[in-house]
């Protein structure tokens, strides 16, 4: 295995060619996915607002590659104003989940709206999960290695705990995901998503 020491710094020149090719799919499929899932993204919309005050959206700042931030789009599944009632990462069963909002994270579904940031050059289908900046005001200079490549949907991390996993512990497993990266490595990232969905491994 790559010596996570190395891994920040270990230069990405040989994956450019692969990245380019990377990020011009995730556009595509981007596309073609919000066209096939638009009337779901309009029902579960619909739903949110029937259940709670509030927009269906819920937008929130996170720190993307080159450690620039954004703008994240998710489906709210929470009450409005929750980050102001409690803490700023959700916990075990969190009473600030709404009814819907706890299937909508069990299957993932809250994180949709995300293509949208892919669409943009915001996110990748397959990466690093964004932080927030509270959070990565912390992470050392071999950590803010992970802002190297856009973050993305999902990622090594995800697909090996979830909410399971501590930070460090996370951002080891990005790293790791960063010196690797390739075609293959992505294929089996999307292909392992869906069972860590299914299973609800590491869900809160």
């Amino acid at each position: 295995m790559t010596s996570t020491s190395a891994i920040s710094s270990a230069p990405l020149s040989k994956s450019k060619p692969y990245l380019h090719l990377k990020y011009s799919l995730d556009f595509v499929f981007a596309l073609l996915l919000l066209f096939l899932t638009g009337p779901l993204l309009l029902l579960v919309a619909l739903l949110i607002r029937l259940e709670s005050k509030g927009p269906a959206l819920y937008l929130q700042t996170r720190v993307g590659v080159d450690e620039v931030p954004f703008q994240i789009y998710k489906f709210r599944t929470m009450v409005t104003n929750a980050d102001k009632i409690g803490p700023l990462l959700t916990v075990q069963n969190d009473a600030r989940i709404t009814r819907l909002g706890k299937w909508l994270r069990r299957s993932s579904i809250d994180e949709l709206p995300q293509l949208l940031n892919i669409l943009k050059g915001e996110m990748s289908f397959i990466g690093p999960r964004p932080e927030v900046p509270p959070i990565v005001a912390d992470y050392t200079e071999r950590q803010r290695g992970v802002f190297r490549v856009r973050p993305g949907l999902s990622g090594w991390a995800q697909v090996n705990g979830r909410d399971e996993l501590d930070i460090p512990t996370k951002l080891n497993l990005d790293l790791e995901y960063i010196a690797k990266i390739s075609l293959v490595l992505d294929l089996k990232i999307l292909f392992l998503t869906p069972l860590a969905v299914i299973s609800k491994r590491g869900v809160n």
